[in-house]
C-alpha cells in the first residue's frame, strides 16, 4: 500500500498533541448531555449500526453516551461550546460498511481519517456540512462510483485523500479550482482528459497515478502558483508532449509521467527545476538529446529515462554517477551503449514527426529569461 505524503504523515500526530491538554471523558469532566456530544452520539451511533463488520472489535467501545470514551474518538474542550469531538482516526481498522448521511451532525469534527477499511458505496451528500473539517482521508477502501462531489463543497477542507478506491469517470474541473493543498486521486478507475483546470490549482501534491486518463497533460501545466512540490501523472494512457511550463514550478522536487505514451523532446525548461529530486518519464516514446543542462541540476536524486527513444546525451550525463545519482537510460536508442534497443526500432520513433514547442539557443539563455519567454507566449 502507498505511504501518505511527507507533508502530513504527522499530521494526527499533531492533532493529538493539540488535544492532548483537551481531551475529555465522562470521569474526568466531559458533559455527555451537552448539544455538541449528543449530536456526537447520534451520528456515531447510527454510523456503528451501518457497520458490518469490525474483525478487531474496535466498536467495542461504542457504548454509551461518553463518547470521548470511544476508540478512535478524539475530543477537546472548545471555548464557548465546552467538549466537541474534535477528530476520527479510524485507520487500519478493516471496518466494513457505509458512511451515513449522519455524519454531517460532526459539526466541529476537523479530521476524519479513514484509511484502509473495507467501507463501500458512496460519499453522502450531507459531507458539504462539515464546515469545520480540513482533512478527509479515504483511502485504500471500496468506495465506487463517479468522482465525490460532494467533497468539494466541504467549506474550508485542505487535504483530500481518494486514493485506492474504485472512483471512475472523469475528474472535474473545480478539483484544481479549490483551495486545497494536497490532491491526491491515484489508483482508481478516473478517465478522460486531465482538466485544463490543473494550472489554477494552489497544492503542493498532486497524484493522479495509476487512472485511465488520456489525451495531453494540459498546455498550462506550470503557469499556475509556483508551490508544486510533487506532481505524479504516472502509469495512464496520457499522449502529446510534455509543456515547456513545467520550468516555471521552480520549487518542485517530484515528477513522475513514466508508463505513459508520451511523445517529442524533454522540454529543456526542465533545466529550472533547481530543486528537483526525482525526475522519472522511463516507458514513454520520447526522443533526442538528454539537455546537458537537466544533468546538471544540483538536487537530483533520480533520474530515469529508460525505455524511451532518447539518441544520445553528453558527458555532464555521464557524470552523474559519480554524484550518486540514480541514472537510469536503459533501452533507447544511444549509440556505443549496453542494453539498448535494437536499431530497426529506432527508425521507426512513435511521434517523431511531432512538434513540440522548444526555445532555442538554451545553453545561452538563463531561466529567468526562459520563464519571462513562456509567461508572454502564454495565452
Amino acid at each position: 500500500m502507498e505511504e501518505k505524503s511527507n507533508l502530513y504523515s504527522l499530521s494526527l500526530i499533531f492533532l493529538l498533541a493539540v488535544l492532548a491538554g483537551g481531551r475529555r471523558t465522562a470521569g474526568t469532566g466531559s458533559n455527555p448531555s451537552s448539544p455538541n456530544l449528543n449530536n456526537a452520539y447520534i451520528a456515531l451511533q447510527a454510523w456503528k449500526s451501518a457497520i458490518k463488520d469490525d474483525p478487531k472489535g474496535i466498536l467495542n467501545s461504542w457504548v454509551g453516551s461518553n463518547i470521548c470514551d470511544y476508540k478512535g474518538v478524539f475530543c477537546a474542550d472548545s471555548s464557548g461550546s465546552g467538549t466537541i469531538v474534535a477528530g476520527i482516526d479510524l485507520n487500519h481498522g478493516n471496518l466494513e460498511g457505509i458512511l451515513v448521511k449522519e455524519l454531517s451532525l460532526l459539526k466541529d469534527m476537523s479530521l476524519l481519517h479513514l484509511n484502509s477499511n473495507r467501507f463501500s458505496g458512496t460519499i453522502p451528500d450531507t459531507l458539504k456540512d462539515l464546515f469545520t473539517l480540513t482533512e478527509l482521508d479515504l483511502s485504500n477502501n471500496q468506495f465506487s462510483g463517479p468522482f465525490p462531489i460532494t467533497t468539494l463543497k466541504i467549506p474550508n477542507l485542505v487535504y483530500l485523500d481518494l486514493r485506492f478506491n474504485l472512483f471512475s469517470g472523469p475528474i472535474p474541473d473545480f478539483v484544481f479550482n479549490k483551495n486545497l493543498d494536497a490532491i491526491l486521486l491515484n489508483n482508481n478507475n478516473f478517465d478522460g482528459q486531465i482538466p485544463q483546470s490543473l494550472a489554477n490549482s494552489p497544492a503542493s501534491v498532486i497524484n493522479l497515478a495509476n487512472n485511465k486518463l488520456t489525451g495531453d497533460i494540459p498546455i498550462s501545466f506550470g503557469y499556475s502558483s509556483p508551490g508544486l512540490r510533487e506532481i505524479l501523472f504516472l502509469n495512464n494512457q496520457l499522449t502529446g508532449c510534455i509543456p515547456q511550463g513545467i520550468g516555471l514550478w521552480s520549487d518542485l522536487q517530484v515528477f513522475d509521467a513514466s508508463f505513459n505514451s508520451l511523445m517529442g523532446h524533454l522540454p529543456d525548461s526542465v533545466s529550472c527545476l533547481e530543486d528537483i529530486e526525482v525526475l522519472n518519464v522511463a516507458h514513454n516514446n520520447l526522443s533526442g538529446e538528454l539537455p546537458d543542462l537537466v544533468c546538471e541540476l544540483k538536487s537530483l536524486m533520480n533520474l530515469s529515462v529508460a525505455y524511451n527513444f532518447f539518441s544520445g546525451f553528453s558527458q555532464e550525463c555521464a557524470k552523474l554517477y559519480g554524484r550518486n545519482v540514480d541514472f537510469d537510460f536503459a533501452l533507447n536508442c544511444i549509440p556505443g551503449r549496453e542494453m539498448q534497443r535494437p536499431e530497426p526500432e529506432c527508425n521507426m520513433i512513435p511521434g517523431g514527426s511531432l512538434s513540440c514547442l522548444r526555445i532555442p539557443s538554451m545553453k545561452s539563455l538563463s531561466c529567468g529569461a526562459l520563464l519571462r519567454s513562456l509567461n508572454s507566449s502564454n495565452p
